[in-house]
């Protein structure tokens, strides 16, 4: 038996909010609600449940999305109309480029609570 990944909890201030930016950006739906959280399911049935804890500080993750290529674009342009800075980095110092590592393409964008989210047309292991 081999393990998948099923599902990982995303912290927000605001699930609401931080479900549907993701959501916009990457052309996927906002799930119903499930208890206290707010799911967006990728495409391989992981899903990030949105989750607001007001008693604690949201600490900066990184979630990486392998996206189809011909999609990459309109993501970037999702982006740009959201007015979200996108980096060719993970450090965030080349604001407005996209990375071509792995044979692919790739950029990186803060989220509403500063979670380091990217973009990448090819994985960075085969």
């Amino acid at each position: 038996m081999t393990a998948e990944l099923n599902h990982t909890i995303v912290h927000a201030t605001d699930k609401k909010r931080s479900a549907e930016f993701l959501a916009a950006i990457l052309g996927l739906e906002v799930g119903a609600p499930f208890g206290p959280f707010l799911p967006v399911a990728a495409d391989n049935r992981v899903t990030l449940d949105f989750y607001e804890n007001a008693h604690a500080p949201v600490v900066s993750q990184h979630y990486a999305f392998l996206v189809p290529d011909g999609e990459f674009d309109l993501m970037i342009a999702r982006l740009d109309e959201a007015g979200v800075t996108y980096y060719s980095d993970p450090s965030h110092t080349d604001p407005g480029s996209v990375n071509d590592l792995f044979g692919g393409r790739g950029a990186y964008f803060d989220d509403p609570d500063g979670h380091n989210m990217e973009i990448i047309t090819h994985p960075y292991t085969t």
